[in-house]
C-alpha cells in the first residue's frame, strides 16, 4: 500500500447509542474531514449551515434531509451534494448509517 494511503473498516465503527447519535471522524487533512454518522430512529440534526461543501452518502437506513427548500428521502446508496452554506437537516427515519464528507478550502 501506498504511503499516503488511508484505509478504514467502516463495517466495524458502526455504533449506535440509546436515544442518541454516534459521530466518529474517520479521516481529517488539510483538503477533507470525513465523518461516520450513526443515528438512532428519530434522532435528528436541527437546521443549519455548514462553511464548507459538504457530500453525504448513506450507507444503512433510512432518513429524511433538508437540503436547502427540498426534503429527501436517502435510503442505502443514496448520496447527496450540499453547497457550502446550504442549509441542511437531517432526521432519522430508521436507524440510519451515512458518511459526512467536507470539502476544505484549499
Amino acid at each position: 500500500m501506498p504511503d499516503n494511503a488511508f484505509t478504514a473498516e467502516l463495517d466495524g465503527m458502526i455504533q449506535f447509542a440509546d436515544k442518541g447519535i454516534v459521530s466518529k471522524s474517520i479521516h481529517d487533512s488539510k483538503h477533507s474531514k470525513v465523518v461516520l454518522f450513526c443515528f438512532e430512529e428519530g434522532q435528528f440534526l436541527s437546521e443549519h449551515t455548514a462553511p464548507f461543501e459538504a457530500h453525504i452518502s448513506v450507507l444503512d437506513g433510512e432518513g429524511e434531509f433538508l437540503l436547502g427548500a427540498e426534503t429527501l428521502t436517502g435510503t442505502k446508496g443514496s448520496f447527496f451534494v450540499m453547497n457550502k452554506g446550504m442549509l441542511h437537516a437531517i432526521k432519522a427515519k430508521k436507524r440510519l448509517v451515512f458518511l459526512l464528507t467536507l470539502i476544505k478550502e484549499s
